[in-house]
């Protein structure tokens, strides 16, 4: 099996069913049985087109007498896979990539369609050193294709950011996330963490500006590292990591996480807590219950303990008895797209019921927080819909809750209970944290 057959299946169950990239890609690279340079290959061809995909089809629209998204499965994606190979990737020859794309049409079955994939990206090929300019009529128009974002997206970016920045996030979007870990200080230092992965072939360094979280480079197979069985770090990204800062959990306390898998937030309180104290980590699944629970042991985590629950549905028997409460509610995720390139095709009708569960969700868990007790509320989203919007909502029905200011290391400083991340700018996943305190008056007499 090829990385480009590999690449056309995860593709097309990504268009066909809606599958998410990510999960697709590693499942099928263990079935078709690709590693090294191939698995690479493959990764780097679903990405880039995903990420590229509208432009893509804009410039093989300009040469093909069908429009590309009306052509029929799989025959769209094997043109995007010759395209972006064509025009994105320097070290693929040009025919190499021909060939190899009207290979892949004659194996699908699309013999006749073969010579259009063939005269096609030829004329790409051809033409790649003048391509037809994007239409710049309409700014969100050029910026949706430039970019490959929904137009509907765009829109909204430009109103909250303005031109400048907008194309600064959405081609932050477009770029590869680095890989993040934070280190487990109940174990090691960030110092002796950095010179073990070096010692393993593996580039190590501090973030810039969080704490105890490290960048790597070059890691390959991060669970065949010594450092990860024997728990000295867990893959979280830096945003994520700053909940368990600003939630500043202390020793004998009692920590509910609400929506916890895949586990980072609940790690990242049993270490700021030394592990001393209670953390029930919650989730509707039981199979990420199950993962939560193996991170537990492989980091020597005692302190977690695991709870199938609902965000929605009140347990009496933790009603007032937290001390923290973190709610990382279910989300569009469109702060994450650069990790999730396909979150920017869904739809946004899902906004509209997203703000309803995650106001739900608040409403519910906030009863769990004991008067004095903090309760913070996350996102890996960047619109005001999702974040401000529903807290506003929130605390204009529960008076005895009100934010709270909190410090961060520099860059980012003092803020006024809630705060926004975007890639750009920090150089995290977009991100929304806001932290509420309820108040020791009791509101309900």
């Amino acid at each position: 099996m090829s990385a480009r057959d590999t690449a056309l299946r995860v593709l097309s169950a990504v268009s066909s069913v809606s599958a998410w990239a990510d999960a697709s890609l590693k499942a099928q690279l263990q079935r078709d049985g690709l590693s090294g340079a191939d698995a690479a290959l493959a990764t780097r061809i679903v990405y880039g087109v995903l990420q590229n995909r509208a432009l893509l089809d804009f410039y093989l629209g300009a040469y093909c007498s069908q429009k590309v998204g009306h052509l029929q499965p799989p025959l769209a994606d094997i043109l995007r896979i010759g395209a972006y190979q064509i025009l994105f990737l320097d070290k693929v020859p040009d025919r190499a990539a021909v060939n190899e794309s009207v290979e892949l049409a004659k194996k699908k079955g699309r013999g006749a369609a073969s010579g259009l994939v063939n005269a096609v990206l030829r004329k790409v090929s051809l033409n790649k050193a003048q391509l037809p300019p994007i239409p710049a009529r309409d700014e969100a128009q050029y910026l949706s294709i430039r970019y490959s974002h929904p137009k509907w997206l765009v829109k909204r970016l430009l109103t909250l950011l303005g031109r400048e920045e907008t194309e600064a996030f959405l081609a932050a979007d477009n770029g590869v996330a680095p890989l993040t870990v934070q280190v487990n200080t109940l174990k090691t230092t960030a110092a002796d963490l950095i010179a073990q992965l070096t010692a393993a072939g593996v580039t190590a360094s501090a973030h810039p500006w969080v704490p105890d979280c490290l960048e790597l480079t070059a890691s390959g197979d991060l669970t065949a590292l010594d450092a990860f069985r024997s728990g000295a770090f867990f893959v979280q990204d830096p945003a994520a990591k700053l909940v368990s800062l600003i939630a500043a959990p202390k020793k004998g306390q009692r920590v509910i996480d609400v929506c916890a898998a895949p586990g980072g937030k609940s790690f990242g309180a049993a270490v700021a807590m030394g592990d001393e104290g209670e953390i029930f980590a919650c989730d509707l699944h039981e199979k990420k219950l199950g993962r939560i629970r193996d991170g537990a042991v492989r980091l020597s985590l005692s302190s977690i303990q695991t709870f199938a629950a609902d965000g929605t549905v009140f347990r009496p028997d933790w009603a007032d008895s937290a001390d923290v409460v973190l709610v990382d509610a279910p989300c569009s995720g469109l702060g994450i797209i650069r990790k999730k390139p396909d979150v920017r095709y869904k739809s946004p009708d899902d906004l509209f019921t997203l703000t309803v569960a995650q106001s739900a969700i608040l409403e519910n868990t906030a009863r769990y927080v004991k008067p004095g007790g903090a309760l913070i509320y996350s996102t890996c989203t960047i619109l005001p819909e999702e974040n401000a919007q529903v807290v506003d909502g929130f605390l204009s029905g529960n008076p005895e809750f009100t934010r709270e200011t909190f410090t961060l290391p520099a860059p980012v400083g003092e803020q006024p209970g809630e705060l926004t991340l975007w890639p750009h700018r920090h150089g995290t996943d977009g991100f929304y944290i806001c932290r509420l305190r309820r108040n020791e008056k009791d509101y309900s007499l």
